[in-house]
């Protein structure tokens, strides 16, 4: 019997990511999880969200000069999960902190906006899944971007709200 937790997650390919120029493996299953915010607008729906996906890819890749898009997963505002360099691959969310740890970015600003229960729910699921197959080590800590940097992100109602995503 397989007891491994599954979330649905929309693939890069679905939502039409351009190959990364490069990546690296984590190695190890990530110690950390460090919570952002994209700051940009709220997405709605699914086009809306990939809309937004391959805007942040872009700005990650052209302006930034990052590899790919630097979060591992994404949480839109339809609360549906979207891979971003997925598990086991080093992101570049958090300066100086990136290769023991996974990125996960709430799509939205969240400095006067709360994460619906739905997202938060979204992405509890999505830990536990981690947890369940290998990717995320069981007792992983979960920070906000703020505890690693100089930074409001990922906003004051999410970071409030990070205590809603732990679990024993």
């Amino acid at each position: 019997m397989d007891l491994r937790v599954t979330v649905e997650v929309v693939t890069r390919e679905q939502w039409g990511a351009v190959a990364p120029r490069c990546w690296e493996t984590l190695k190890c299953p990530a110690q950390r999880v460090v919570i952002h915010h994209t700051a940009l607008l709220h997405c709605g729906g699914i086009r809306e969200c990939i809309d937004q996906l391959i805007h942040i890819q872009t700005m990650h890749m052209q302006d930034r000069n990052f590899d790919d898009i630097g979060y591992n997963f994404l949480i839109g505002g339809d609360c549906t999960v979207y891979e971003g360099r997925g598990w086991g691959v080093v992101g570049a969310h958090t300066k100086d902190n990136n290769h023991d740890s996974l990125g996960i970015a709430f799509m939205g600003n969240f400095n006067n906006q709360s994460p619906s229960p739905a997202a938060l729910s979204s992405v509890k699921q999505l830990l536990q899944c981690g947890v369940s197959q290998g990717h995320l080590h069981p007792g992983f800590t979960l920070l906000g971007h703020r505890d690693l940097g100089d930074t409001e992100c990922p906003g004051d109602r999410l970071y409030a709200a990070l205590k809603h995503l732990k679990f024993p």
